[in-house]
């Protein structure tokens, strides 16, 4: 049997055995004689063996960093990767089924919907060779559908949400050549984005930007009541007789609007979280304005459940696709 000690009573390490009995598996570190067998580098020096630590087990194992979900830490936020993050999967369409002409231009990322319309009007789009000039005509996803003559064909799906800085307009084209959302995320996609819905140039915040026509629609249409959220600054503390005819409504364009939220955040009354769901324009603006006050500082801080959350004033991110179902399910 091996002998696990020499000649001095010190204890050395056993080598490995296949079984007992057997020869050992490999090359040991120690020869039959007890002596150790040396490790030799690339260049053929002999390199210093690590010592054995004197310290005995404690029968105690350190523990390692717990990460979350058990797995290596996400990237980027969780957001897609480069290679994935403008690839959603598309929704099965009938191509049996007809859909209206500027709804099929929407979303091939060609215009809007009213858009679509001036040009349909204009007579710039042909359907197989004809002309097309009804606004209520209908196309096969089949058909040759042209624009200016070239063909149109339908893009991948984008959506960008964007934390929108001030003195930046809400537009994908300024005559005034003012600074636009669009040069922001100009260099995104390729495909042609537009915002969804609009921001004062002062306004901050939540913007999404996508060239998904449907979804747009759903978001930007009074009757699916799209939840918003704002921080809201005054130029004075607000007065609890103002604060009750706000939450009582006030009269906008022949509408009642009335908050769905409003609450103090701060210690003073002049910060106000505002929770709304009309899609009038400067409805938040002009709802103070009613009421004597002036709006010094407006920022949107949710958006059909969308929020601003590690994105920085001025910067962007693409949705996740949990993002993106939790929109197209209708769940904002």
């Amino acid at each position: 049997m091996y002998n696990n000690s020499n000649n001095e009573g010190e204890r050395r390490p056993r080598p490995r055995f296949h079984r007992e009995g057997a020869e050992p598996v490999g090359r040991p570190r120690f020869t039959r004689d007890g002596e150790s067998r040396p490790r030799f580098s690339r260049d053929g020096e002999s390199r210093p063996q690590r010592p054995h630590s004197d310290r005995p087990f404690s029968g105690e194992r350190t523990e390692r960093p717990n990460r979350p979900f058990g797995g290596r830490p996400k990237r980027n936020n969780g957001v897609y990767s480069g290679h994935k993050q403008q690839v959603y999967r598309e929704q099965h369409e009938d191509p049996t089924k007809p859909v209206r002409l500027n709804k099929y231009l929407a979303n091939a990322g060609i215009c809007s919907r009213r858009e679509a319309d001036d040009f349909i009007q204009a007579g710039v789009i042909t359907v197989n060779g004809e002309t097309v000039d009804n606004l209520g005509a209908k196309v096969l996803p089949t058909d040759d559908i042209r624009f200016h003559g070239q063909p149109v064909r339908r893009e991948r799906k984008v959506y960008i949400l964007l934390n929108k800085p001030k003195n930046t307009v809400t537009t994908t084209d300024d005559p005034q050549e003012r600074h636009t959302v669009i040069d922001i995320v100009r260099n995104a996609c390729a495909e042609r984005i537009y915002p969804v819905g609009r921001l004062d140039r002062n306004t901050t915040g939540v913007l999404l930007l996508t060239n998904d026509g449907d979804l747009a629609a759903k978001l930007t249409h009074p009757k699916f009541h799209k939840k918003k959220i704002y921080a809201v600054t005054l130029d004075r503390e607000l007065d609890e007789v103002d604060e009750a005819i706000l939450r009582a409504g006030v009269v906008l364009d022949d509408e009642r609007v009335i908050p769905d939220a409003l609450e103090f955040p701060k210690a003073d009354r002049r910060h106000i979280g505002l929770e709304i769901h009309s899609g009038q324009n400067r409805v938040v603006r002009r709802m103070f304005e009613k009421v004597g006050y002036k709006v010094v500082n407006l920022d949107r801080v949710s958006f059909a459940g969308l929020t601003k959350k590690n994105v920085g004033r001025g910067k962007w991110r693409f949705l996740t696709p949990k993002e993106v179902a939790f929109l197209q399910m209708g769940q904002f």
